[in-house]
């Protein structure tokens, strides 16, 4: 069996881990990425690695090495079970992942976990030209922590439902609520203030919306910003809130807007971990 790279993406409260297996003609087989939750990001790394070997009946024998990245990769100072651990820096591992998944050699990739961070990432050949370009913290951290101390729901499943009910019109102040002129061609349902507009019938399910959409929209003007300094249109997004519905709207629903190109390719919420495993030191 050829040598597996193994990648580990150890976060504040889940670790990601992928393999890709490398043929002989020199091609990389990606192994289907998982994620595990745990209280310590030592527990969490050990048990990512078991629950990974074992559902990929991979020995230890038939691994080459491990890439780390993450807040927490820290943590591991000696080697796994005897396998060499290498750490990645993460700003890197998030624009080979992004260009990866996307198959685009040149794009703005954003990674958008608990916070949010922006990188421009070009690949030519073989090597990655990889530059880091600031990020916010609006993120799952902003979402889930508001939304706890607003509405008592801190759990990603939770905060899904209530958006489903939600109307933005309880919540947000739009262009098209402060003039009856067209601002230049500017679309009309815009957001001018967020949380601008609360009306005091706003419901659990209104509140919800508006701090989901206040998180993402706050996250994809950074973006837009960061293309046209760079004169690109395709913008890659990485990261756990890729998953969540309400947030992939906005982006869907800007995009003509802004002129640009909002990409969420499958498995986009690997896409730091799976940099990772293709890291070789850039």
């Amino acid at each position: 069996m050829d040598k597996t790279v193994i990648g580990i993406d150890v976060g504040g409260t889940t670790t990601k881990i992928v393999g890709f297996c490398k043929g002989a003609d020199g091609t990389k087989t990606l192994i289907a990425p998982q994620f595990v939750r745990a209280t310590d990001p030592q527990t969490s790394i050990y048990g990512a690695f078991g629950k990974f070997t074992a559902e990929n009946d991979l020995e230890l024998s038939d691994i080459d090495r491990i890439l780390m990245t993450g807040a927490g990769a820290s943590v591991i100072t000696k080697p796994i079970y005897n396998l060499n651990c290498i750490p990645v820096p993460e700003f890197s591992c998030i624009g080979i992942g992004g260009l990866y998944l996307s198959g685009l050699k040149e794009a703005i990739v954003v990674s958008m976990g608990t916070g949010t961070a922006l990188i421009h990432a070009k690949k030519e050949g073989e090597k990655h030209t990889i530059e880091y370009l600031g990020g916010t913290g609006m993120g799952g951290g902003t979402l889930i922590g508001l939304c706890r101390k607003m509405l008592g729901v801190d759990t990603i499943e939770h905060i899904e439902q209530l958006c489903a009910d939600g109307n933005l019109e309880n919540i947000d102040l739009r262009i098209k609520d402060i003039s009856r002129s067209q601002y230049h061609g500017i679309n009309e349902n815009l957001t001018a203030a967020n949380f601008g507009k609360v009306s005091d019938l706003a419901t659990g399910s209104d509140l919800a919306l508006g701090i989901t959409n206040m998180v993402a929209e706050t996250i994809m003007m950074l973006t837009v910003f960061a293309a046209r300094s760079y004169g690109l249109r395709d913008i890659v997004l990485i990261g756990n809130l890729t998953t969540i519905e309400p947030i992939r709207q906005v982006f869907e629903r800007h995009a003509e807007t802004f002129g640009v190109r909002f990409v969420i390719p499958e498995n986009s919420q690997f896409g730091t971990v799976i940099g990772a495993a293709l890291n070789d030191g850039e």
